[in-house]
């Protein structure tokens, strides 16, 4: 057993050298789940004013070689990724939009193929700023669940925190479309 554990380990590591990314290691020899996804976070509008709907993008980058299960795995057992929001006074969630992923053959699923996620992923949050919401900066704190595999292994499963900055402007304030190639040119709805 522990020199399948070391074998699987190397795979891994030599599997990871190849990334963009840097790929940290635990004490077991496997690589550090949290640094297999990297994240960004963007708002739709700049600034937002009270009483409009607007959209948050957490822009996922999955590390070269990795994977992780869509918001619906193809199987039960597996765990799905989610976008988990802590909604502080003065935000409204509408709804929480997930990407569909990609149908993919593993060594160790070779038959039946998964709906996972690779590359780069955006999630997005839909949202309403009530007409009272305080004016100002504000935070949204998120948290990001996933796990991380490769065609070998799965890694630990882990939620990392993600936090939404925006700034809130008084009703009417002039506001402009903000990261149009996420969100497109219509914000109000998810770029197809």
């Amino acid at each position: 057993m522990r020199s399948l554990l070391s074998v699987v380990a190397n795979a891994l590591v030599l599997l990871a050298s190849g990334s963009s990314h840097a790929i940290l290691q635990d004490s077991s020899g496997l690589p550090d789940p949290s640094a297999i996804v990297k994240s960004q976070t963007y708002v739709s509008l700049e600034p937002t004013p009270r009483g409009k709907e607007f959209q948050a993008a957490v822009v996922v980058e999955i590390a070269r070689g990795f994977h992780m299960n869509s918001h619906q795995p193809s199987e039960s057992y597996l765990i799905p990724t989610t976008l988990a929001a802590e909604i502080p006074a003065g935000i409204k969630l509408l709804a929480t939009i997930y990407p569909p992923g990609k149908l993919e053959k593993f060594a160790f699923s070779p038959t039946k193929p998964l709906d996972v996620y690779t590359g780069s992923v955006t999630l997005r949050l839909r949202l309403a700023l009530a007409s009272d919401a305080p004016v100002g900066p504000m935070t949204i704190p998120a948290k990001l669940r996933y796990q991380a595999c490769n065609d070998v292994a799965c890694l630990r499963p882990v939620t990392v925190p993600v936090n939404i900055q925006l700034k809130v402007a008084e009703a009417g304030a002039k506001s402009q479309a903000a990261h149009v190639d996420i969100f497109g040119a219509d914000n109000s709805s998810p770029k197809k």
